[in-house]
């Protein structure tokens, strides 16, 4: 069944609907988009590896869990359901910000060319991950963090690191 998405104009507007695979096709329309950032009590990140059968970016460690909202939702709707169908939780999450990003991924061809509501909380307890959507999760350090993308940012998500570079959660990762 199809999905359709929100397709926005440079100030994020909505200004019509998309199929969502058609979004990241012959070089993508900039959509809405959704990243949130869980951390426990201690302040580490919770990681998921993007499982194999994704459309894009198949395996690459990413945020906590981030969707797209449909043409039905709000960011913090869509935020809500991305936690609960990826990872099996619920958490209170704040929106902190919103990054613009374009990224390619060389082995499918698909672009992204996301507005992306950034969301943040905090949650300790059990994860539950969709193996359909996530291969596996990780709670890591900000000094971990940090080491891992200047040695391997290969690894990583490219809207991963256009967030953590734009200074949205400065005070997030501290």
């Amino acid at each position: 069944m199809a999905t359709l998405i929100q397709i926005v104009d440079e100030r994020g507007q909505s200004v019509g609907e998309v199929e969502k695979t058609a979004a990241h096709q012959k070089g993508g329309v900039w959509h809405r988009a959704i990243s949130v950032f869980l951390f426990d009590s201690t302040g580490r990140l919770l990681i998921q590896k993007r499982a194999k059968g994704k459309y894009h970016f198949a395996e690459l460690w990413a945020n906590s869990c981030c969707s797209h909202p449909t043409v039905i939702e709000s960011p913090a709707e869509s935020a809500l359901r991305a936690m609960r169908t990826e990872l099996g939780l619920s958490a209170e999450v704040s929106e902190v910000g919103v990054v613009r990003y374009e990224a390619f991924d060389e082995t499918t061809g698909l672009s992204e060319k996301e507005h992306d509501h950034i969301f943040v909380g905090q949650f300790t307890g059990e994860v539950n991950a969709n193996c359909d959507e996530v291969e596996a999760v990780r709670w890591i350090t900000l000094a971990e963090f940090q080491s891992e993308l200047a040695n391997t940012p290969e690894h990583f998500a490219p809207w991963l690191l256009a967030i953590l570079h734009s200074g949205v959660l400065g005070h997030s990762l501290k």
